[in-house]
């Protein structure tokens, strides 16, 4: 019987070793789905005294991208998601997650964005990262799908790729457009 025991622990972590090969790791759940997007109100990267939140999106399908200077799938996923934005016309708050500056806040992410370009609608910095944890942020980037009723609709984890902007993202947004608010 304790010869048994080794190889019995031994099948069930190969099994659950399988399983997990089985699943789509950009696929984690996220409790917002289908539920209002959590607000906030922060200040934007650009005109610190002006604020932008979530209430200033409603009626409007829209997309929150969290993304910070200091990650590196951030600046692959940029080309990616300029693209959707610009096929799209989609309103896009650029969430700026974390990002602290060397005298004031923000000069990464306003380096950042000179260097790569800015396609978003507005930035909202977030730099104790609150606004992410009410999200229920994992790690950055992640991007969020939100309708007019300001309804959370689609969660990505990771950069998005072209082939998620084709297939999941665009359909998706030209549905939520259709629909009435």
């Amino acid at each position: 019987m304790k010869f048994f025991i080794p190889f019995a622990a031994f099948g069930a972590l190969v099994a659950l070793l399988l399983f997990g090969l089985g699943n789509d790791p950009k696929a984690i759940p996220s409790p917002f789905i289908g539920q209002p997007a959590p607000a906030f109100s922060l200040p934007r990267l650009y005109k610190p005294e002006q604020k932008i939140s979530t209430e200033d999106m409603k009626g409007q399908v829209w997309v929150l991208n969290l993304w910070a200077s200091w990650c590196v799938s951030c600046r692959a996923e940029h080309k990616v998601l300029s693209r959707l934005i610009a096929e799209t016309k989609i309103p896009t708050i650029g969430l700026n997650y974390k990002d602290y500056g060397t005298e004031d806040y923000g000069d990464e992410a306003l380096q950042w964005l000179a260097s790569l370009g800015n396609p978003f609608y507005a930035v909202a910095v977030d730099t104790n990262g609150s606004a992410g944890i009410d999200w229920g942020v994992v790690g950055v980037p992640e991007t969020f799908v939100i309708d007019k009723k300001g309804i959370v609709r689609y969660k990505f984890t990771g950069p998005v790729y072209d082939q998620a902007v084709d297939e999941i993202l665009i359909p998706l947004i030209e549905k939520l457009r259709k629909e009435e608010g």
